[in-house]
């Protein structure tokens, strides 16, 4: 089961990073590279599905074959019988652990730098269509390449670095090009047709600078040539870059988190001192001279003359709006370094938190196997997923309110494990006990009475009617008319209301992941689906109460408080309305 997880997952890998390996003449064993770099990072994600899945196949297997029934018939629990399998799923958790300190960081450092030397040694076979390319000092944007070779471009965009790293002041555009280079050569030659050059490079003259000076030109033919030297002397292998957070090792994520954490401190005492000495109050009073005793309750400003007052007033404003924007600059700038730091927090207490999450999820998929009873591939497939993708995204909702300060980045770690965890006891205590997956009779019982009544007859007689309904031909022909109309209006009621609660859902998940746009079409759905889920209830109730007026029989109680319930309820309330509507209505 782990290894078919694993090429799922490391196929969804080949096609998330299809667009760096195709087309750049990459020979089989540095691909084999990427993906073997790559593949240890999946662990997170295939070992805790693995372990959930497994899990439920197995005990459900036990289950469905009367494999627990023998075991108990001999005395031994459920607890006993997954004593063995949980000392292993222990030595697994901390086997875990190691390797998500050791071998994942490994992997990070190489599969990052592989990617970057792979982009830097091999530029998409030179141009890539449809996309900028970084060549050296240019990035290249061809529309279309054609030719025996690609060596023709279409709708040929280029700008040109510059040696600072400031801006990209020069840009060149052209028709058409073509593109020359040699096996043997280390210079790629551009040939432009019918294009212009543009050039806004700010002089070093600040006055010159004013002006705003652009050199245009057109041009039928332009020649540029690229040395690719640089690149070629490169090294696949090369590995410069290793500080990222998931590239760090427990001890090594202490002291990075400690560092940034006395850096920030340190920013922060800094900027709180710089704005004390802007405010100018450490000099305030410097030669001022003043009386002992002495108290004033008038307006400070009429203390000077009409003239300082305007001179006060205006450096009192400059000053107050140049604090708030350097506020404003310093906030953004916090917080960058708040979510580099809380990223560092959240890496260092996820390399604990998998470790007991394999734990978790063994002990919510064992039980869970042995009270659904059902093995194989089928039911506990979709089970372990829909259990594994709540798992999952409630880890990264919660990891995305952490990075910004939301919630505490170690909570928002354990989190999700932390909410299988109840579950978990509650599966082992019901499993254990050998009772159902849910009980809800304490729940059902007062809405059967809230949607139920007993059948009336309409001539005043006591006795109850008998489950079954005789109807008069007539009265039977109208009475199929109004229950085929009462079964379509229900449908679009419980349809409606699904989409209304779907799209409540989705806004909530769409605005903590910061997607506004996708948030504001799910609330804008759920408010419509809401709409007309009230109007065809009441359809729906206007409809059922012909069916009732018609057969003389009460099946729900009036009022506002049960109208109300009902409204927020109707799932319930229609799969109850519905089988009560079976058992008294005659079979035509």
């Amino acid at each position: 089961m782990f290894v078919i997880l694993m090429l799922i997952f490391v196929l969804q890998t080949i096609w998330l990073y299809i667009k760096e390996l195709a087309g750049k003449d990459l020979d089989i064993i540095v691909v084999a590279k990427f993906l073997f770099y790559f593949t240890p990072k999946l662990i997170p994600l295939v070992l805790p599905l693995t372990i959930l899945l497994a899990s439920i196949m197995v005990f459900g297997s036990f289950a469905e074959n009367y494999e627990f029934a023998a075991m108990k018939s001999t005395g031994i629990s459920l607890q006993r019988s997954m004593a063995g399998l949980s000392i292993f799923i222990v030595v697994l958790g901390i086997t875990t652990f190691f390797f998500s300190n050791n071998v994942i960081p490994w992997a990070e450092i190489n599969s990052y730098n592989l990617r970057k030397n792979i982009a830097k040694l091999k530029p998409a076979m030179a141009i890539a269509e449809g996309q900028f390319n970084e060549v050296m000092d240019y990035n290249i944007k061809v529309a279309n390449k054609h030719g025996d070779r690609g060596q023709f471009l279409d709708s040929v965009v280029m700008h040109k670095k510059t040696g600072n790293g400031i801006g990209n002041y020069t840009t060149i555009i052209s028709k058409t090009g073509e593109l020359i280079g040699n096996e043997d050569s280390d210079v790629l030659k551009f040939i432009l047709y019918d294009g212009y050059f543009y050039d806004d490079s700010p002089p070093k003259d600040p006055k010159e600078r004013l002006r705003h000076p652009m050199t245009k030109s057109f041009f039928k033919k332009y020649t540029i040539n690229i040395d690719l030297s640089g690149l070629n002397q490169g090294d696949l292998e090369e590995k410069n870059i290793s500080d990222k957070y998931n590239m760090l090792n427990i001890s090594d994520l202490n002291y990075t988190i400690d560092s940034l954490e006395i850096a920030l401190d340190n920013e922060y005492s800094e900027f709180a001192t710089s704005l004390y000495n802007r405010s100018n109050l450490p000099v305030l009073n410097v030669g001022v001279n003043t009386k002992k005793d002495t108290v004033f309750n008038g307006d400070v400003l009429s203390l000077f003359s009409n003239r300082k007052k305007v001179q006060l007033l205006d450096m009192a404003i400059n000053a107050t709006k140049s604090s708030m924007q350097i506020v404003e600059i310093k906030d953004k700038h916090f917080l960058d370094k708040s979510i580099w730091l809380n990223k560092h927090i959240i890496a260092l207490h996820e390399k604990l938190a998998l470790g007991f999450a394999c734990i978790i999820l063994f002990f919510v998929g064992a039980p869970l196997g042995a009270l659904i009873r059902k093995g194989g591939i089928g039911l506990p497939m979709v089970i372990a997923i829909l259990l594994f993708l709540t798992y999952h995204f409630i880890g990264i909702f919660a990891k995305n309110s952490a990075k910004d300060g939301s919630l505490n980045p170690v909570f928002a770690a354990w989190f999700s494990t932390l909410i299988m965890l109840p579950l978990g006891i509650y599966l082992t205590k019901r499993a254990t006990a050998d009772r159902g997956l849910f009980e809800f009779d304490h729940i059902t019982e007062p809405l059967k009475k809230l949607v139920s009544s007993k059948i009336v007859k309409s001539k005043g007689d006591s006795e109850t009617q008998s489950a079954e309904l005789k109807l008069e031909p007539e009265v039977k022909k109208t009475f199929i008319a109004l229950y085929r109309n009462y079964k379509s209006i229900s449908r679009i009621t419980i349809i409606f209301y699904g989409f209304g609660l779907i799209s409540l859902i989705l806004f909530f998940v769409f605005r903590n992941n910061k997607l506004p746009e996708f948030a504001e079409i799910s609330i804008q759905l759920s408010v419509i689906s809401w709409i007309v889920y009230v109007i065809y209830f009441f359809q729906e109730r206007w409809a059922m109460s012909k069916i009732l007026n018609l057969i003389q029989t009460k099946l729900f109680i009036q009022g506002v408080i049960p109208t109300l319930l009902s409204l927020v309820f109707y799932p319930v309330v229609y799969y109850f309305r519905r089988n009560k509507l079976k058992d008294v209505l005659p079979e035509s």
